[in-house]
């Protein structure tokens, strides 16, 4: 890569797809189903494991660190969880390593001499103390580069004394084992990174295995896995107490919906059955304060519809009727 692709793909990872005014990259969102969710968290093993042994080659999707940059950005303000994406994406691949890694430990089963299950412990503790000593001196390898000497020899003294356990177990083991049977390669398969590990391999060999890029990478992969898990697994509670929170929540609206309508029912009845014994009340007080003249006029409205005659009238009131 020349010093200004370097310089821009810089700019893309501080500043995005946007930095320039650049409208045709904004074509495609960090969300979009093609986008890597792996790469956006930095931990797409096409990229982790680039330039080693098991280069994958390119990824089949998506990579931009533009796109990273601006899923960044954005999810400083929401929660995307893309963590379940890249958490699929990482364990469909370490189960596809570790299949391969079952596959070889059967491939030497099938072809390496058969020994007994003691000498096999005692070779097994050899092959211990080989990946001891070649992740402590991959460990010294790195905090030379880092400048911490006095550390660094302080973990050389530890490198000596797993080196003397060594050559304890190889003696342990030589003398289980017929001298021609010893001299053959016992190798094993590496429960990180596949690769086959052989049981008389210098420290060099060790500590370039241990401390090369490959192994180093499939470390960081299966922490970031176990990462992503636990981020996952807190992420799923939240949202599950969330949900079953705002569940609460609505039953317990619902219930005091239904108790303020349950009171509104009741007030309305006992309203209803208020005005019918006002009313009630109201009739039987009419009737009690009707007088007794009303009494009288129905009387004799009665009794001329029956066509009874009306009272005797006097002689003074009969003569000026014949007149």
């Amino acid at each position: 890569m020349s010093a200004q692709a370097q310089m821009r793909a810089m700019l893309d990872q501080l500043m995005g797809t946007s930095r320039d005014g650049d409208t045709t990259r904004q074509r495609i969102k960090f969300s979009d189903d093609r986008v890597c969710k792996s790469h956006l968290l930095n931990c797409c093993p096409h990229d982790v494991l680039s330039g080693t042994r098991m280069d994958l080659g390119e990824c089949l999707k998506v990579h931009d660190l533009a796109l990273r940059a601006d899923y960044e950005i954005a999810s400083k303000d929401q929660d995307f969880f893309f963590e379940l994406d890249a958490m699929d994406h990482l364990q469909s691949f370490i189960a596809d390593c570790d299949r391969r890694t079952e596959v070889a430990k059967k491939r030497l089963a099938e072809t390496q001499e058969e020994i007994s299950a003691e000498v096999a412990a005692k070779a097994e503790r050899v092959h211990e103390l080989n990946e001891e000593i070649g992740k402590l001196l991959a460990k010294v390898e790195q905090l030379g580069a880092d400048g911490n000497v006095e550390e660094s020899q302080k973990v050389m003294d530890e490198v000596e004394k797993a080196r003397v356990k060594k050559r304890e177990a190889e003696e342990v083991y030589r003398n289980s084992m017929p001298a021609s049977s010893f001299q053959q390669q016992k190798l094993r398969v590496c429960e990180v990174c596949s690769a086959y590990l052989g049981l008389h391999d210098n420290d060099r060999r060790l500590a370039d295995h241990f401390g090369g890029k490959l192994h180093l990478g499939f470390i960081e992969i299966r922490e970031k896995l176990e990462e992503l898990r636990r981020i996952v697994a807190d992420k799923q509670e939240k949202r599950n107490q969330e949900r079953l929170k705002r569940r609460e929540e609505r039953e317990r609206e619902e219930r005091e919906k239904l108790r303020r309508s349950s009171k509104e029912r009741s007030s309305r009845d006992k309203e209803r059955s208020r005005d019918r014994d006002r009313t009630s009340r109201d009739k039987d007080r009419s009737s009690r304060e009707r007088s007794p003249r009303d009494f009288k006029d129905k009387k004799r409205s009665y009794e001329s519809a029956n066509g009874r005659s009306e009272e005797p009238r006097s002689s003074e009131e009969r003569e000026a009727g014949e007149i």
